[in-house]
Parts: C-alpha cells; sequence; structure tokens
C-alpha cells in the first residue's frame, strides 16, 4: 500500500519528535468498541499511556451479533467520556499532544463517522493534525505495542471481519499475499457458535467449550483444496459445522463439535500460512512471523502458528492479549508512524466502509470480479 489521496505531506520531510517523542490520541469505533488511547512514541518504541475500551457486548448480545445502528448510537453517547478518561489516566492535557488519529475504516461506517467526526473535532479545536488510519493497518502494527519489531515481517490478520495474509515492508508500505474470498475466521466462529446456542461474542465461547471435546468425532469440509494459493475460504465450514450443530443432542456433543471447528480453522490458517513463508523466505534473510487480530487470542490457533514457525526458521511474535482485539492503542501507534513520517490527513477525509491495505492489488486483482453482462441490468 503506497500513499494514496488520504494522506498529504504536513512538511517537507518527517515530523520532528519532540525530546521525550511524539505523543497521539487514537481514537477507534469501527464496531463494537469505543476506544480511546494515548501513545508516545519515541526512539525506545512505543509507550502505551492509557488505553480505555467501552465495550457494547451487553447490548448485542440479544441479537447474537453486531446491531450497527445500536452501535453507531453506543458510540455517540460513549466516545466523549471514554476520550476524557484517556487524556486522565495519560496524566496528560491537550497542549501534551502531537496529533490526533482517528480510525476511517473498513468497519460499520456509522461507527466509524463517530470517532472521525470527533476526531476532526479535536484536531481542529487544539490546532494539531488529524491522521486518519486505516483500522488494518491499526491491526498490523498492534505488535510493536509490546515489543520491538522491525520490519520488514510476515503478518496473518485475522479477525471478525478480515483474513489475510501480508507481507508488512514498513507503515503505509504492504502487500497482500493472500485473503479470504468469503468470510473470515472470526466471523466463521462467531456464526457457528450462534447455531450451537453459545451466544455472543461466540468465538471466546467456542474455544471455552472445545477445551473437553473430541474433534475426531466429526469430519469437516476442507476449502480450497484444488488451489496452490495463498487464499483462504470458510464459508463452507460455516455452513456444514451449523449443520451438524442441528444433530448435537447432548454437551459433549457440542464440545466434541466445537474442538472440529476449531482445529480446522487453524489448520487452513496454518496450510495457507506455511505456503506464504516459504515464498518469503526466498527473498528475506530477516524471518518474523507476526500473528494479529481478535483470533489471535485463540490458543489453539497460536499455539499451531507458533510451532509453524518454528519449522520454518521464523521468529513468532503477537501482540498482548489487550491488545489483539480492537483497541485504540493500535490506532494510535500507526498514527504516531505515520506523523513521524510527516503524513497527515485533510479535515474533509471521508469514512470508509471498505478500505484494503494493499490497494493497488486489490484494484487489479479484486477477490470478487465483475462477470457477466454491464451496463444497468448487470
Amino acid at each position: 500500500m503506497k500513499m494514496d489521496a488520504d494522506y498529504s505531506r504536513a512538511t517537507d520531510g518527517a515530523t520532528e519528535r519532540r525530546s521525550d517523542g511524539l505523543t497521539v490520541l487514537g481514537l477507534e469505533t469501527s464496531c463494537d468498541e469505543t476506544a480511546a488511547s494515548v501513545v508516545r512514541l519515541s526512539a525506545a518504541g512505543a509507550e502505551v499511556l492509557s488505553s480505555v475500551i467501552h465495550s457494547q457486548i451487553d447490548d448485542h448480545a440479544a441479537y447474537g451479533g453486531v446491531v450497527p445502528e445500536i452501535a453507531a448510537r453506543s458510540h455517540v453517547e460513549m466516545i466523549d467520556g471514554v476520550t476524557r478518561r484517556a487524556m486522565s489516566e495519560a496524566g496528560l492535557d491537550w497542549s501534551a499532544l502531537d496529533g490526533v488519529a482517528a480510525t476511517a475504516g473498513p468497519g460499520l461506517v456509522g461507527g466509524v463517522m463517530v470517532g472521525l467526526s470527533y476526531g476532526k473535532a479535536a484536531a481542529l479545536a487544539r490546532g494539531l493534525p488529524l491522521i486518519a488510519v486505516n483500522h488494518l493497518e491499526g491491526h498490523a502494527v498492534s505488535a510493536r505495542l509490546g515489543a520491538e519489531t522491525t520490519y520488514p515481517f510476515l503478518l496473518l490478520l485475522v479477525s471478525g471481519g478480515h483474513c489475510q495474509l501480508l507481507e508488512v515492508r514498513g507503515i503505509g508500505d504492504m502487500s497482500r499475499l493472500g485473503t479470504t474470498i468469503d468470510d473470515a475466521a472470526g466471523e466463521a466462529f462467531d456464526k457457528i457458535a450462534k447455531a450451537m446456542g453459545l451466544g455472543y461474542p461466540g468465538g471466546p465461547a467456542l474455544e471455552k467449550l472445545a477445551a473437553s471435546g473430541d474433534g475426531s468425532r466429526f469430519e469437516l469440509p476442507r476449502a480450497l483444496l484444488g488451489r496452490k494459493d495463498c487464499d483462504f475460504s470458510f464459508s463452507g465450514l460455516k455452513t456444514a459445522a451449523s449443520r451438524l450443530a442441528q444433530t448435537c443432542e447432548t454437551e459433549q456433543d457440542r464440545a466434541d463439535l466445537a474442538d472440529a471447528v476449531q482445529k480446522v480453522i487453524a489448520r487452513q490458517l496454518a496450510e495457507r500460512t506455511e505456503r506464504a513463508m516459504k515464498d518469503y523466505a526466498e527473498a528475506h534473510e530477516h524471518r518474523l512471523f507476526v500473528v494479529a487480530g481478535g483470533v489471535a487470542a485463540n490458543k489453539t490457533i497460536r499455539r499451531t502458528l507458533e510451532d509453524l514457525a518454528a519449522k520454518h526458521g521464523f521468529a513468532f511474535l503477537a501482540p498482548p492479549m489487550a491488545y489483539c482485539t480492537d483497541n485504540a492503542a493500535m490506532i494510535a501507534l500507526a498514527g504516531a508512524e505515520r506523523l513521524e513520517k510527516g503524513l497527515t490527513s485533510d479535515i474533509d477525509v471521508a469514512a470508509r466502509p471498505r478500505w484494503p491495505l494493499d490497494e493497488t492489488r486489490a484494484s487489479v486483482d479484486p477477490v470478487h470480479k465483475k462477470t457477466g453482462r454491464k451496463g444497468a441490468k448487470a
């Protein structure tokens, strides 16, 4: 991904750090967490001064998933208080900030607009630069919140809405190696858990149930067996497992199915990642594998990927558990890294429901290709 129309150079060169580093307020409202964080980026690395998250799990539990309108309204109600608390816990006033970073997409656009609009208002009122951040780029750099991490690295970004393999050469410089052609792994976890009556959020509930299960009882489909690329597919698994869930009569049946689902998802992630590792290793001596996103919190998946990395001579890194799921610290860090390079956003930057990290690849090789007739009826 290269710098596009959403960013401009703030100066003729990079933004100079203060003696104690660049301090950025980050805002995240892309789904069902209202989050704010203050992060300081210095020569020593990234320091999280505060990270406040208001979860909407209770608001959406009755519906078995996130309701966009409910999420947007909650963001409106909570964003000011969450931000004030983040500033208070950081022990800073607005004069200590060097910039304001806000998620501008992808995500539920009603929620994205809330955080981005608040960020614009704060930047205007305080005379600070605004940095519109791609939510996925936040996940991509999130491992740097817990450890000193150098570019480049191979990234598996695996969450509720996204599943991608990327070569990350630096902030704003990423290439897509593979992506899901339908559902994301996290969505499969949640939808299958819902079919099994496990409630919301489904992923953690399914993982807990799987601990007492024996997945060998169930045979689940393996996707895209004839393809040699790094793309993923989880829709067939989701459908098959949801149907099997209707046949489960006992708690042990459900535990066995949960274990089978978890192992199949872990296997597909590992198979595609192994292909990417082999290609990546041919071009890079520095072998670092990073897994980020909410599904990275799953212990079985993390253990499977750790073993895979060791097998192929890659160092393994994942964000601290607190920064695997959606949070504003990763947005603040991505904003600080962009600000350091002099990349800021115009105040009229728009919220985007879709925003690929590798826009060039998405343009020339879209996952969903247009077919059939052209014209109004198409």
